[in-house]
């Protein structure tokens, strides 16, 4: 094994730096033995790196080769199977378990023993040692003992044992050991006289040494006396610290009544203190000065100052009243004397104040009142607005009223009841709303029913204030709502519209579709009264709203406040504010949803394509109006008012789909353009200028959709029941018209009904053509479909000649009959009647014509084809030619 050993180092180890320290030989546990050597190694080098190496013979057997390397830091666990018997087999774990079997448990013993030295000398991480004994992991094997020393400490680490003792020397170690051999010449040839005068040097220092020692016996004797009288000094010094504790004892006891005393008197001190703390809190929160209480008394509740000082005075109340107490206070008489006098000021100024309000909204109802009586100088009445069209703004009494905004925020804290009283702000102003709104409408009923011809005349007859009201209670009646046949203005727009409507108000009745009938002027003077209708009711509302809000204060809920029930039975103290402001500003403008839905009535009655204006306007307002608030009473109220005009914008495209089906053509005369395709188109360029930016675009859409389906619908029925006109010519020129109109307007919704109009036009123009051409030359057109119908059963082309109905010469008997005369003779015919057919307004005569042209050609090639096919060699030829064919159709067209 030494020589192994010896042959290892310096072949393999030596050349990469190492020193194997242990090794031992083993085979693979449960495999055939196949002997190799694991090798236990360090590096020469630092840091230094301890490895286990796995050795075999290469397989000729003349030298060793390293075949695999671990990490001792790798291994994990060292399993040496059984502590107490003999038992050669052992495991290591790295990444994975390699089971061994060693030539001798006494191998495999001084290998385990090298592994954990070096794991620790080297290893900060722990190898595991199972199953090994511990006298093992203390000291060498025995078996090692045999081995020569040198070759011990190679193989089983003794070298590296002394390494623990081994210490480096300093630098002024080796400068003495050099001082040393310095002055014995003979210390490096002869070591053994160098260390020989070393030893009898030892010698002579210790004898001096001992020497010494003895010598000092005198001075210990003295050390030991100096000592002795010393711990005298002790005892006597710790006697007088004795006594001197035993007098501070006394003291101390002193100190501690003292200290006693003190603590009472600091005690009282802060009770005190404490005591003067609660009475400056009652008396800095609990008290009120003489100003705050003469203005809850007496303060003047009309100019600016007294209504800040009432303010001012209000809000400290309040807080002297919503003082949080500490415990106790509540049962001291003077706090319950402040708060009765409290109580007492709480009440006294709310009843002044409710008292002064209700007084303000009395007398700022009568000055609107008096204001707006026929007669003033400044009145708001018709007469005053009638030109302008505008209501009446109340920023004046917001204004005025708006100064007592924090003083109701007071009152609705601390006397929900009298607050509540002065809801009577909205009787007041529904009944002074209710007259301005009446009178706004019936200027604007007035304005619309004038903007007929007649209309116009009546709005410009002079009138005198009192006719005028009279004339507006006639209009309004007791309700202030249309009422039918009793109501004059209705008269008056029926006796208005009848002079241009008398058969419907419809644009697609026959009767309306004339730009004469119809005045386009009316319908913009129409929409723009509408519009400033609806921009003077919305800042009007807005601005109710908003004074509501602030001046009761409802722009958050209403929190731990009394229930008290209003006259409607309403619990306002639970309702969300946003609910409160509603429920007020619907009994302020009760009238305003009435008054519309009239006005909606009277326009659409004039003209049912006012509700086109109508929806767009009312749905811009309503997109305006949700945009500032959803929840507001202008948004709810408008949003059912455009319910209102959905379904007569719903009924209008309805009345146009009814109107379609009741469509009745003359039979006498020629069809042309129906009246509700002309209506079609007239309906989507008025559409198209008036939806043009609307937000409610889908809604024509879908009217749109409806509307062509009913037009493709009865398009085909009218086609259908002619009897003057042939069904082609019908369905060609009113599709080829929706064709254009579609192309033209562009309307996106409609592009498929856009590519079904050409399709359709196409169609019956092609249909229209094949069956017109069959007339100039009907005999021939009927030998040839023979001809083709004899090949279609089965005759061979050139063999139809010998058929006896469709020889040579029944061909040219038949084409005799059609020389150029009389061909030109029956293309002019024809002429005469497509144009009988065709109506001048589409302008398709001449694509008609063309089109039969080209039919014409193609006949003549594919009967000139038939004749080369089926009578080869004959020589049989049409009378004329193609260019004969062109100068017909040229000639014709230019002579009609």
């Amino acid at each position: 094994m030494t020589a192994i050993k010896h042959a290892l180092q310096r072949d393999i180890f030596t050349p990469n730096d190492e020193r194997l320290l242990g090794i031992v030989n083993v085979c693979k546990a449960g495999k055939k033995k196949k002997n190799c050597f694991l090798c236990a190694t360090v590096t020469t080098e630092r840091p230094v790196q301890v490895k286990v190496v796995k050795v075999k013979k290469s397989d000729k057997g003349d030298f060793y080769k390293r075949q695999v390397a671990w990490e001792l830091r790798d291994l994990t666990m060292v399993d040496a199977k059984d502590a107490n018997k003999e038992n050669p087999e052992f495991d290591l774990h790295f990444e994975k378990v390699y089971k061994w079997v060693a030539s001798s448990t006494a191998e495999k013993n001084s290998f385990i023993s090298c592994i954990w030295k070096l794991n620790q000398r080297y290893l900060r991480k722990k190898v595991e040692f199972v199953n090994v004994s511990s006298q093992l992991l203390e000291e060498l094997p025995k078996a090692e003992e045999s081995v020569p020393s040198g070759e011990s400490q190679s193989v089983t680490g003794g070298d590296e044992d002394s390494l623990d003792d081994y210490q480096e020397l300093n630098a002024r170690e080796e400068q003495d050991i050099e001082s040393m051999m310095e002055v014995c010449e003979y210390a490096i040839s002869n070591a053994e006289a160098f260390a020989e005068k070393l030893a009898s040097e030892l010698q002579v220092l210790d004898g001096a040494n001992i020497h010494s020692i003895m010598a000092s016996e005198k001075q210990v004797n003295i050390l030991m006396q100096l000592l002795d009288e010393a711990l005298a000094e002790v005892d006597t010094i710790e006697g007088k610290l004795s006594s001197y504790e035993e007098m501070l004892q006394s003291v101390k006891d002193q100190m501690d009544q003292i200290s006693q005393s003190n603590r009472l008197i600091q005690l009282s001190n802060t009770n005190n203190m404490r005591l003067l703390e609660e009475i400056d809190f009652l008396v800095n929160y609990m008290d009120l000065s003489k100003g705050h209480i003469r203005a809850l008394q007496d303060g003047d509740l009309s100019s600016p100052k007294g209504i800040e000082a009432c303010i001012n005075a209000s809000e400290a109340l309040l807080q002297c009243m919503n003082v949080a107490l500490r415990p106790g206070h509540d049962r001291l008489m003077a706090v319950k004397q402040q708060h009765q006098l409290f109580a007492e000021l709480r009440d006294h100024f709310a009843r002044r104040l409710t008292n002064h309000l209700n007084n303000v909204f009395v007398h700022q109802f009568y000055r609107a009142s008096y204001l707006s009586l026929p007669g003033h100088d400044q009145t708001s009445s018709l007469t005053q607005h009638a030109a302008e069209l505008t209501l009446p703004k109340h920023n004046p009494l917001h204004r005025d009223l708006l100064r007592y905004a924090k003083l109701m925020e007071w009152l609705k804290v601390t006397q929900w009841e009298k607050y509540e009283g002065l809801m009577t702000y909205v009787e007041y102003m529904a009944r002074l709303y209710e007259r301005e709104i009446k009178d706004f409408f019936e200027v604007a009923k007035l304005k619309m029913v004038g903007t007929s011809k007649e209309g116009k005349k009546f709005a410009t007859l002079p009138r005198k204030e009192s006719a005028l009201k009279q004339d507006t209670e006639s209009l309004h009646g007791s309700s202030g709502k249309l009422t039918g046949s009793t109501s004059s203005l209705n008269k008056l727009a029926v006796q208005t519209s009848n002079s241009r409507r008398s058969q419907s108000s419809s644009l697609l009745d026959m009767g309306n579709m004339s730009a004469s009938d119809l005045d386009v002027a009316d319908r913009t003077k129409f929409d723009k009264i509408f519009e400033q209708v609806l921009s003077e009711l919305e800042p009007l509302c807005l601005a109710e709203q908003d004074f509501i809000s602030k001046f009761f204060k409802l722009q958050h809920v209403a929190h731990n406040l009394p229930v008290v029930h209003n006259d409607n039975n309403v619990d306002l103290s639970f309702l969300h504010s946003k609910e409160v402001v509603r429920h007020m500003m619907n009994k302020i403008f009760q009238s305003i949803e009435i008054e519309l839905n009239n006005l909606i009535a009277l326009g659409d009655k004039m003209d049912s394509f006012h509700s086109l204006y109508m929806l767009v306007k009312m749905s811009h307002h309503v997109w305006t109006a949700e945009n500032v608030d959803p929840a507001s009473y202008l948004s709810t109220t408008l949003g059912n008012v455009l319910v209102t005009v959905k379904r007569n914008f719903d009924k209008c495209i309805s009345t146009q789909i009814k109107q379609m089906e009741e469509v009745k053509i003359s039979k006498k005369t020629k069809v042309g353009i129906l009246p509700f395709v002309t209506g079609f188109e007239e309906f989507a360029e008025l559409a198209e200028t008036i939806f043009r930016s609307a937000e409610r675009r889908g809604d024509l859409d879908k009217a749109y959709v409806k509307l062509i389906k009913a037009v493709y619908f009865n398009v085909e029925k009218v086609a259908n029941e002619s009897q003057k006109t042939p069904r082609d010519v019908v369905m060609m020129e009113n599709f080829h018209h929706i064709f254009s109109t579609l192309s033209r307007l562009k309307i996106s919704c409609l592009e498929a009904e856009r590519r079904e109009a050409k399709q359709k036009y196409t169609e019956h123009l092609q249909a229209y053509v094949i069956n017109s051409l069959g007339q100039p030359l009907e005999k021939l057109n009927h030998f040839f479909e023979g001809v083709e119908a004899r090949v279609a059963q089965g005759v061979r082309e050139e063999e139809v000649g010998y058929q006896l109905a469709f020889n040579k010469q029944e061909l040219r008997k038949v084409i005799k009959e059609y020389p150029g005369k009389e061909v030109k003779k029956g293309l002019d015919n024809l002429y005469k009647k497509v144009d009988k057919h065709l109506c001048e307004d589409e302008n398709l005569l001449q694509v008609v014509w063309h089109s039969m042209q080209d039919e014409f050609i193609c006949q003549y090639k594919h009967f000139q084809g038939l004749i080369d096919r089926c009578y080869p060699g004959s020589g049989i030829t049409m009378d004329f030619t193609i260019q004969d064919i062109l100068e017909y159709f040229s000639s014709i067209a230019q002579s009609h």
